[in-house]
């Protein structure tokens, strides 16, 4: 019970990662804060958080879009009011603004480009913003933001890529602002068994399964573990740091 009685926020909650890591999170006795985009999907991962054995803490679920600063600051602040505090943020949201998920840097649209920036940091910024006083406050918190392996560079994801080590810079420059009392740290994944696996191209989908040294996908469950650790008191000592989740993948060019 490594978060008994604390409060746990996940965003894009919802989703396979998301709703990975809270459930990794309740199991371990937090009360949970879900959010996602879904009211379906937000639903269906509500009731899995309900139905596992043993109980679980309280759940405060709401649909929303955190990359909505109004929706984003409403429901901040309805979590602050429900628990008087949030210990954990895990800002999960994020994604390419494109149903194809490679083009050239000289294909990109305009649009294309203005959204990926911001699913992928505006969520992470109102999040942050909205709860990260409290924390400050309250001379506790941990935040893990979600990366990618990307960061570093890869061909057809100039938007995603740069948008990625965005996060990682914020993630660098929040560790030093919100020391010593919070903690601010990073997952960078490498390709994970989600939906959005599922519609890559299965050449692209073997190939970026093959170039790890683990030889498989990552599992959401992956991650979630990583979450868990970098959001309970065993990381009190690691801040601005970046964990590669990827089979043996560090950024590099």
């Amino acid at each position: 019970m490594r978060l008994k009685d604390k409060v746990a926020f996940i965003s894009g909650a919802g989703g396979p990662m998301g709703l990975a890591i809270a459930r990794r999170m309740a199991e371990e006795g937090a009360h949970l804060v879900m959010t996602d985009i879904s009211g379906s999907r937000l639903d269906a991962a509500v009731a899995e958080i309900e139905a596992l054995p043993g109980g679980h803490g309280k759940v405060l679920a709401r649909r929303a879009s955190v990359i909505v600063q109004t929706e984003a600051a409403n429901l901040c602040a309805e979590a602050l009011q429900t628990f008087g505090r949030v210990d954990v943020l895990v800002n999960v949201v994020g994604g390419i603004a494109d149903k194809v998920f490679y083009r050239p840097f000289l294909e990109i649209s305009e649009a294309r480009w203005a959204g990926t920036f911001d699913v992928n940091l505006s969520g992470t910024r109102y999040l942050t913003r909205g709860l990260a006083p409290a924390m400050l406050a309250n001379r506790y918190g941990r935040i893990v933001n979600i990366a990618s392996v990307d960061f570093a560079g890869e061909w057809g994801h100039a938007d995603y890529s740069a948008s990625k080590a965005a996060v990682v810079s914020l993630t660098k420059v929040l560790a030093m602002e919100f020391a010593p009392h919070v903690t601010v740290n990073c997952i960078a994944p490498g390709i994970i068994n989600t939906r959005a696996a599922d519609a890559m191209d299965p050449e692209k989908r073997a190939e970026l399964k093959n170039r790890n040294l683990l030889k498989r996908l990552g599992e959401p469950i992956d991650v979630a573990h990583a979450a868990l650790f970098l959001g309970c008191d065993e990381a009190a000592f690691i801040t601005g740091e970046v964990m590669s989740v990827s089979g043996g993948i560090w950024p590099g060019l």
